[in-house]
């Protein structure tokens, strides 16, 4: 699996479908929705359960739990696939990508002490926005209007989430846009490195460089947990694996172009969430918000896959 960040359903699917080692396609779209919705249920679960810690345990110790639940369950990977299954031939970008997923955690981890999940999960939404904008700095796409459009909606949408100036604002809305910026620079980073590098490579340098980098810093930012606080760390790895387990069988039977709408279910989850878990219900403004991003996403989506469909088309050689 990709590093366990909750962050952004649509850009998570994107993820899924780039780095995912997929066995054979089957084409059943009502068994991939119903994976998708229980995936994102999972990963309410994991926020809960990190938002819960959150307000006991420092970030930096909360994502460096979950970093060693990822490692921990990539052992028997790297056991089995021995020292060629961690040679690289991009170790810089490799890196690169690493740190943009820990930054995509730990951003998230930090924006979720202070926020609502349902605020928190609502701004995250944006990565599509930003990949988009990183493709062209990056990959040096071609950008229409229309998705320059959609780009635009987008971030109208964090606005009115976050609602900057008004007396509901808070400062640490901007942890969740880093977040989702974080990412989207991952998942244009896998998007360089498409048939360069084997996604199990991928993988484990994902794991070992947050795991690298989390353990150098929590010397400067620890706090002796509980007991019970170690089961609740163990427990968001072993969710989030789960949660990302089923993202990737999911695409087993759908389109990711089908499938990434339903995963914005998430903030129905992560508001019930909330409000169960911690009594706070997000205003009809995050809603609102949220659906405008939402719309924007799932534009963006559809013009991701008219481009795929035209690129496949052009490669198409003529027929006499």
């Amino acid at each position: 699996m990709p590093d366990c960040s909750p962050t952004a359903p649509a850009a998570l699917s994107a993820e899924a479908a780039t780095t995912a080692a997929m066995p054979a396609r089957r084409d059943d779209p009502l068994r991939g929705i119903l994976l998708v919705v229980v995936a994102v249920f999972f990963f309410s679960c994991s926020d809960a359960t990190a938002k819960y810690l959150s307000q006991t345990l420092p970030s930096i110790e909360i994502g460096w739990m979950r970093y060693v639940g990822f490692s921990t369950l990539l052992l028997p990977l790297m056991m089995r696939g021995g020292p060629e299954v961690v040679r690289t031939a991009r170790p810089g970008l490799q890196v690169l990508r690493g740190l943009g997923m820990l930054g995509s955690a730990l951003f998230f981890i930090m924006g979720m002490r202070y926020l609502p999940l349902a605020e928190a999960a609502a701004t995250s939404y944006v990565s599509p926005v930003f990949v988009t904008i990183l493709s062209i700095l990056i990959l040096n796409e071609k950008i229409g209007v229309r998705r320059w459009a959609a780009v635009l909606v987008g971030l109208m949408g964090v606005l009115i989430v976050i609602r900057p100036g008004g007396a509901a604002f808070q400062p640490a809305a901007i942890f969740p846009i880093l977040s989702a910026m974080s990412w989207a620079t991952g998942v244009v980073i896998t998007r360089k490195m498409t048939g360069q590098e084997r996604p199990a490579t991928t993988l484990i340098w994902t794991a070992l460089t947050g795991l690298a980098v989390l353990t150098a810093l929590l010397p400067f930012d620890f706090a002796v947990p509980t007991w019970r606080e170690i089961a609740l760390g163990g427990l968001i790895g072993v969710v989030s694996t789960i949660a990302q387990w089923l993202l990737v069988q999911a695409y087993r039977y759908g389109d990711a172009s089908v499938l990434a709408s339903y995963s914005y279910i998430q903030i129905v989850w992560s508001s019930m969430m909330g409000y169960l878990v911690f009594g706070a219900m997000p205003d009809h403004w995050t809603f609102v918000g949220a659906g405008v991003i939402i719309a924007s996403g799932v534009y963006t989506a559809h013009r991701e896959r008219i481009r795929q469909k035209e690129r496949a088309a052009s490669q198409v050689p003529a027929v006499a």
